[in-house]
């Protein structure tokens, strides 16, 4: 098959880059809808940056700060509606995967009537709303990419909407915005960008250039793992800014990949662990991911080989303990849970994206094995 590579996404990184870089705004329109969740864009500063930012361009802007974890499709709806209403036209997104995925479903529905039955087609008018993207988080990568991820009900998952229209005008980059998270925050936000990189690898829509990027990721990203395990330890009270400026690194080059790739089976089992048993987005991969390698490497050991040496592991076991040293004990799963998460996840398009087929009765086995203790 072809290999393609698109990203439209102008990258401005580097403390202050926003201050610095405040003319950017202007380019995307005259008024301005930010979109945040309640806290922690005001917490990091982030919210007065791109506040003063904007003000000094004579930008108007309202802040819309209602997005909630696993944002929904109501809420999609309800931003994009206040854009409307205040006469947005552009977005900044504020925070971590959420409130990203979230603003992006806005700039679209702003733009277009489409129904909610309608909204995850793919089929769409050529229209949306220019973003910029203000991370607060280290682990989504959503800034670089052309999803939006809503917690679906009627489906009892997480569907994507998946579209060029809206992949960020700009991403700005600040490692000072990261620098409040508690450490389950980071761990888990770091294990998400982690299986971005190892999943694209995985991909049937690999190419030379993703892995270069996937590869570059899963090494920046394992440099931090000791410093995180003395930081569980209690022996610092956190990690460095560079360490930080890393992570961020890691996170938006593992977002490159996946723009590109998409995910595969881990992201889609993941999604049961969150929305049945509310396990964070990025902790859910971390339970999986591991024994999902130990499975591929069963049927590709060649390419699990060289995701394992990019990291500096091994083998799969000890990527698999690297993983279980961070994110503590696990959650439990009975086997009905696992029949039924396995059936979902076999819906999603993930699974026919990924290079290692995976069946029903082997997620079930993923489930059992990662949840339940059994390498």
């Amino acid at each position: 098959m072809s290999k393609n590579y698109y990203l439209p996404t102008r990258v401005v990184s580097g403390i202050d880059c926003i201050r610095e870089n405040a003319g950017r705004f202007a380019a995307l329109g005259k008024a301005a809808l930010i979109v945040t969740g309640g806290r922690s864009a005001k917490i990091t500063g982030a919210l007065q940056d791109v506040e003063e930012a904007l003000a000094s361009q004579g930008i108007r802007y309202a802040v819309y700060d209602k997005v909630t974890a696993n944002p929904t499709i109501p809420c999609a709806y309800d931003g994009a509606e206040a854009a409307r209403a205040f006469g947005a036209d552009f977005i900044v997104a504020i925070g971590g995967g959420s409130p990203m995925d979230a603003a992006k479903a806005m700039a679209l529905l702003a733009a277009q009537t489409i129904s909610p039955d309608k909204l995850f087609s793919g089929s769409y008018l050529p229209e949306a709303l220019p973003i910029a993207a203000v991370p607060t988080t280290a682990g989504t990568g959503s800034e670089v990419t052309q999803y939006s991820i809503l917690t679906n009900d009627a489906a009892e998952t997480k569907t994507s909407i998946a579209t060029e229209l809206i992949f960020p005008a700009i991403a700005f980059l600040d490692a000072r915005y990261t620098e409040s998270l508690p450490f389950e925050t980071t761990v888990n936000t770091t294990i998400d960008a982690l299986s971005h990189a190892v999943e694209g690898m995985l991909s049937v829509r690999a190419s030379t250039f993703s892995d270069l990027q996937a590869k570059r990721s899963l090494h920046a990203i394992a440099s931090t793992f000791p410093a995180l395990l003395i930081w569980k330890r209690g022996e610092t009270q956190g990690l460095s800014r560079a360490q930080r400026e890393t992570l961020l690194f890691a996170s938006t080059l593992a977002g490159m990949v996946i723009a590109q790739t998409g995910t595969t089976a881990v992201h889609a089992m993941g999604y049961s662990l969150t929305y049945f048993k509310h396990v964070d987005h990025g902790r859910a991969n971390g339970l999986l991911l591991g024994r999902y390698l130990a499975f591929a490497a069963e049927k590709n050991p060649e390419r699990v080989a060289s995701i394992l040496s990019a990291g500096g592991f091994s083998n799969p076991d000890v990527f698999t303990d690297s993983l279980e040293n961070l994110l503590g004990k696990r959650e439990s799963i009975d086997p009905e849970e696992a029949e039924k998460y396995a059936k979902l996840a076999a819906k999603t398009k993930n699974i026919a994206n990924g290079i290692i087929p995976t069946t029903t009765e082997d997620m079930r086995q993923i489930y059992l094995d990662a949840l339940n203790g059994n390498k």
